[in-house]
């Protein structure tokens, strides 16, 4: 039987991460949420929910900026609860340290979110950087996000964006064994488990730790947000992690 998740005061707004969205239509209909179940359970225990729309690549200190507004906009006082899953949780980080919502924000979660860079950000940048950043000057598109998931990107990061007393920061990390890794993960998980260990096919748990706590919860990267397993829904294994985000919640101030 599934935990209970509890009611909060305050909203709760939903951070996507890299090349994230909140939802996908298509001529009226739903394509895809970026956290499938997620916020239908949290609204289903009395919460009211929101999920961020904010740029797909561009670095965290203008994400975090646009993330600030959409708080602004949505809900202009008053507390709130965030939930950022991977570079989300960094964009929660700095507009909390930087951007004067220190006083608002009650809590951060980060969900598979790498703290201090991914080993797979840093080949990604090493072998394709050279090659790639002219394509996106050219196409007017920003590449800051794969610059800032570094390893020496979020060494920097770390130095001045600091955890603001009075919020509490907690993190959920990711473990993905080899056997439910699905093809588009193998190449960062083998790349990532050389260099920092355990890890959700993308985040090492050492990188996604924060906080005072962190869960570990089985599943790849996008599994973390509810996103099914192919291998494990092919074998009929699959389980909805929605409702693990009770355990999220509980350690949460009510008020």
């Amino acid at each position: 039987m599934f935990a209970k998740i509890p009611k909060l005061d305050a909203p709760v707004v939903l951070i996507p991460g890299l090349c994230g969205f909140d939802r996908l239509y298509a001529l009226g209909w739903l394509i895809k949420d970026y956290f499938p179940g997620v916020r239908e359970q949290l609204t289903a225990a009395g919460n009211r929910v929101l999920v961020a729309h904010l740029s797909k690549t561009q670095g965290v200190a203008h994400r975090a900026s646009e993330l600030k507004r959409f708080i602004d906009r949505h809900i202009p006082s008053g507390p709130v609860h965030l939930i950022g899953h991977s570079m989300g949780g960094l964009d929660g980080r700095y507009m909390i340290a930087r951007l004067g919502m220190e006083s608002r924000v009650r809590s951060l979660t980060t969900i598979g979110t790498p703290h201090r860079g991914s080993a797979f950000a840093d080949w990604g940048v090493r072998r394709f950087g050279r090659f790639l950043t002219p394509v996106f000057r050219m196409l007017g598109i920003s590449y800051q996000a794969f610059l800032d998931l570094t390893t020496q990107g979020c060494a920097r990061f770390n130095e001045t964006i600091l955890d603001v007393p009075g919020v509490r920061y907690q993190a959920v990390a990711g473990v993905c064994e080899r056997e439910w890794i699905g093809a588009e993960w193998r190449l960062p998980h083998r790349i990532v488990s050389e260099a920092e260990g355990p890890n959700d096919g993308v985040v090492s748990v050492a990188s996604a730790k924060w906080g005072e706590h962190t869960d570990v919860w089985e599943g790849d990267h996008m599994n973390l947000v509810n996103w099914p397993n192919r291998l494990a829904r092919r074998r009929g294994v699959w389980e909805t992690l929605a409702p693990d985000y009770a355990s999220v919640l509980r350690r949460l101030p009510a008020k």
